[in-house]
């Protein structure tokens, strides 16, 4: 059993190792230069705030700068982990039927005794390897680091921002996932789906309090908030719950389309 998720999971080993070690040194590096950054300015740091752009500020959720715990939830989880994360995992998901289709590998993989379904789940299952290992490196950096350089940040908080930011990078895949059943070029899909994601991520934060700030309600940023978990130690489990049943949806919707699909 899992076969393919197993096979498919082994060569994401080394990618995810690098992404660790990227994402990995960016959090310390934000860590490490905090100290420096809120001594040098001192009680007029949210000062700066006011010479950020009001459309900036709202983007990447910019509410204080004047503690560890909103410096890291507007400059690593806002816009390193909910959009260039998201982004990848999107990314790599577009490519997990799509590759195959373009190369004319699929065929011979739907020869064997498996069903088109198992081939959807299992492909979609081998992305929780970059999944867990990123979610289990990242907060043991940042909290690490907080605490080396005496910030230290409440690591349940961080331990449930991480949580619940599993369905959310699982939503980002299922549209990438979605995008490589309907598409039969990788690139093709993993353009359509970046492109996508990065504009409903902006949308929904540039067209909140307007007449279309609805729109902002498709978008799985509306429904995980770094600042309101860090800052203010407030849970949205329903939210996680919402992204959570967008991700299987999207999953199931992918089965189906891929059960319809014709491969030539």
């Amino acid at each position: 059993m899992l076969e393919i998720a197993r096979y498919e999971g082994r060569h994401r080993v080394r990618g995810t190792l690098v992404t660790a070690v990227a994402i990995g040194g960016f959090a310390l590096m934000y860590v490490v230069l905090y100290p420096t950054f809120a001594e040098s300015l001192g009680a007029d740091i949210d000062a700066l705030l006011d010479a950020y752009p009001e459309a900036l500020q709202k983007t990447f959720g910019i509410q204080t700068l004047a503690t560890m715990e909103g410096f890291l939830a507007s400059e690593l989880y806002t816009f390193v982990w909910m959009l260039l994360l998201g982004l990848y995992f999107a990314y790599s998901a577009a490519s997990l039927i799509a590759a195959d289709v373009e190369r004319e590998r699929m065929d011979m993989l739907l020869s064997l005794p498996v069903s088109r379904a198992r081939v959807v789940a299992e492909k979609f299952v081998s992305l929780l390897v970059p999944l867990v290992v990123l979610n289990a490196v990242v907060p043991a950096v940042v909290y690490a680091g907080t605490v080396a350089v005496d910030y230290p940040v409440d690591p349940v908080d961080l331990l449930v921002l991480h949580a619940l930011s599993v369905p959310y990078l699982l939503t980002f895949a299922g549209v990438g996932l979605v995008a490589s059943v309907v598409f039969d070029r990788a690139s093709v899909a993993q353009r359509v789906a970046l492109g996508a994601l990065a504009g409903l991520f902006f949308a929904e934060s540039l067209l909140t309090d307007t007449d279309f700030a609805w729109i902002g309600a498709v978008s799985p940023t509306r429904y995980l908030d770094p600042n309101a978990v860090l800052i203010d130690g407030e849970y949205a489990l329903a939210d996680g719950a919402v992204l959570a049943v967008a991700a299987a949806a999207l999953l199931g919707l992918a089965v189906v389309l891929f059960r319809r699909k014709d491969i030539e």
